[in-house]
């Protein structure tokens, strides 16, 4: 199986009356931090929240009328099992999605609201894969692979034509690798228009799977480690894709958790756009690693579907990794007026307390005592520092937490 780049045109073809051609945004603050040109390649932006739908669609519109007819099976904890959803709904097909047990209950919730019938099967995408499989041979629906399938390819490669019409001046191209469908539609055919034009993956350095299979040159299989970017945390990469990436990319990096961190935060704050983890590996990369001053650069920023109680944690620890959220400890005497001495040493620095947990009950509080925990947030490390030696000039003795 190949893909050429008359199959990804072929492709934007059939997307045409169904994707949303999505926004590539110039980005001052981002330009600013990394002393690049920087336009972020938006496709959050398009239905269901990821880019998924674009390789889904293809490869549904792709299937004969009897294929159609037997409906259509994928297994998915995530973005795919939405965008195979919603393209069988607009197939008015039948459609089955097996999800693990584990699955997030807004995403199952949303694979549901697009007509999919959702199975949860297994603790692990590979235990729902291996049942989904099990469906397939016995009621002959079609697999939808999430990544590793030449329809689906050339679906993603759509994105890479968008870039280049939307943008003819672009240098680098940094997109996420999970599995590598969309990296590998991204170089079918952005090579084909320009191939001078960098195309470089980024993986989570928990999954690296396609850096060591490139590297090796031969398909390797990770163990993994915990990563927030689920939707990355490929352990083998597809052997189309591989085939593909091997011999044109340009080169393959990675990410720590702590870095999707900050380039989520950062979006959300400055570009107020909410961005899951998986789909922010490629501007956090650029943040932390900068490109060549006065490159004209394009993160793609793949998909939006993040659970809510996660994006409350990537607020705290964006602000704390920045130096603008500080959490202190303090054991005042349990005496009128202590709680508010020590309020009033804090606000003489202007830094505003968000929370105050006052305690006296506790076995490691002594008798006499109140524990008091104090979050507090302030403008940047500078301000944080300021608070500290302010604190300890006055002989105030406490812990800083975090």
């Amino acid at each position: 199986m190949k893909v050429t780049y008359d199959d990804v045109t072929k492709a934007r073809e059939t997307q045409s009356k169904i994707i949303r051609n999505t926004t590539l945004e110039f980005s001052q603050t981002f330009s600013n931090i990394c002393g690049a040109n920087v336009y972020l390649k938006n496709e959050y932006e398009q239905k269901t929240g990821s880019f998924k739908i674009r390789g889904a669609y293809c490869k549904i519109k792709s299937l004969t009328d009897e294929e159609k007819s037997r409906g259509v099976i994928a297994a998915s904890a995530g973005n795919h099992s939405q965008g195979v959803a919603l393209a069988s709904q607009i197939e008015n097909i039948q459609c089955t999605i097996v999800m693990p047990k584990t699955a997030s209950p807004a995403k199952v919730s949303a694979t549901k609201g697009y007509g999919a019938n959702v199975i949860l099967e297994g603790l692990t995408y590979d235990e729902a894969w291996a049942h989904a499989q099990k469906i397939a041979s016995e009621t002959k629906a079609t697999v939808i692979h999430a990544f590793d399938d030449p329809h689906v390819i050339a679906g993603q490669g759509v994105i890479g034509l968008e870039i280049i019409e939307q943008l003819p001046t672009v240098d680098q191209i940094y997109v996420p690798i999970g599995g590598g469908g969309l990296v590998a539609g991204i170089i079918t055919a952005v090579k084909e228009k320009n191939p001078n034009v960098e195309i470089i993956g980024v993986e989570s350095s928990a999954y690296p799977a396609m850096k060591k299979s490139v590297e090796n040159n031969m398909l390797e299989t990770v163990t993994g480690d915990t990563t927030i970017a689920d939707g990355i945390a490929v352990k083998t990469p597809g052997k189309l894709t591989f085939e593909i990436i091997q011999h044109k990319i340009d080169k393959i990096v990675t990410v720590d958790d702590s870095d999707i961190i900050n380039a989520m935060f950062l979006l959300m704050e400055r570009s107020k756009a909410v961005v899951e983890p998986a789909g922010a590996v490629a501007l956090a990369y650029i943040l932390k690693h900068k490109p060549e001053s006065g490159k004209t650069v394009v993160p793609i920023l793949c998909g939006g579907n993040i659970d809510m109680h996660l994006l409350g944690q990537i607020v705290s620890k964006g602000l704390s990794g920045m130096g603008r959220m500080l959490k202190i400890f303090v054991l005042l005497k349990d005496k009128p007026g202590a709680l508010k001495e020590l309020i009033d040493e804090i606000s003489s620095i202007n830094v505003n307390i968000i929370e105050i947990i006052h305690d006296r009950l506790s076995t490691d509080v002594s008798a006499g005592s109140a524990g008091v925990t104090i979050s507090l947030e302030t403008e940047d490390q500078k301000q944080s520092n300021e608070l500290i030696n302010h604190l300890q000039e006055r002989d105030i003795k406490f812990q800083v937490l975090s």
